[in-house]
């Protein structure tokens, strides 16, 4: 590439890298927002650390990954069933906070969230890269700060303002919801459903999410 494509490239990796962080950013906050203050600051390190890793490491293989039938699916689910542990467990009320909410177990929510997310958003990054792995890497790089203060951000928003837990599951939500309907296996049969059913499936995932985090919420109280 030329230095003037280099330079466009480049703007254009860290522009879609910004998009796509405030998924990541969301789950961060709300999963290191059970903890005690002093180690939010950990989990939001550790959880943008492996926000970004996950992004460079899948990058090469995202493009075959998403080509294995119901892995979106499986991914889907996973993320749904996330949203909703995270929905249940922010429940505005930090002193029915269980003791047993870690750094470590805060970290491995963000991962396995963020390892779901970064297979699809990945996608977008590499299709502008054109294989310039340098361009690629230093691209993602360069979302770092957006993903660590966009999380301290939301953490402190989610303190003043609890009813924000639902905006932030409902973002999760809608995303389980595209990515089922991306997944290859269903390709067969999308062009049979009508256009609105298909536009209307995010949204039905958001309600059931919401749905269901409220049923827990009252067997639990």
């Amino acid at each position: 590439m030329e230095l003037g494509e280099n330079i466009l490239v480049f703007a254009q990796i860290v522009l879609i890298n910004l998009l796509l962080s405030g998924d990541n950013a969301v789950v961060i906050a709300m999963a290191g927002r059970r903890l005690p203050p002093a180690q939010r600051r950990a989990a939001i390190w550790w959880g943008s650390a492996a926000a970004i890793a996950l992004r460079c490491l899948l990058t090469v293989g995202a493009v075959a990954l998403l080509r294995i039938p119901l892995l979106q699916t499986a991914g889907s689910l996973l993320l749904f069933a996330i949203a909703l542990k995270l929905l249940v467990d922010n429940n505005g009320h930090e002193q029915e906070t269980k003791a047993a909410v870690t750094l470590k177990g805060a970290v491995w929510t963000i991962v396995t969230a963020d390892f779901i997310m970064s297979l699809d958003n990945v996608l977008a990054v590499a299709a502008v890269a054109k294989g310039d792995v340098g361009l690629l890497v230093i691209g993602i790089a360069m979302s770092i700060p957006l993903i660590i203060w966009g999380s301290s951000f939301m953490i402190k928003a989610l303190d003043r303002l609890p009813f924000l837990v639902y905006i932030g599951g409902a973002l999760l939500g809608y995303a389980a919801g595209e990515m089922l309907l991306k997944d290859p296996f269903w390709q067969r049969w999308l062009p049979q459903v009508s256009a609105h059913a298909l536009e209307a499936l995010p949204f039905v995932t958001v309600s059931l999410l919401i749905a269901s985090a409220l049923l827990l919420r009252r067997k639990r109280a």
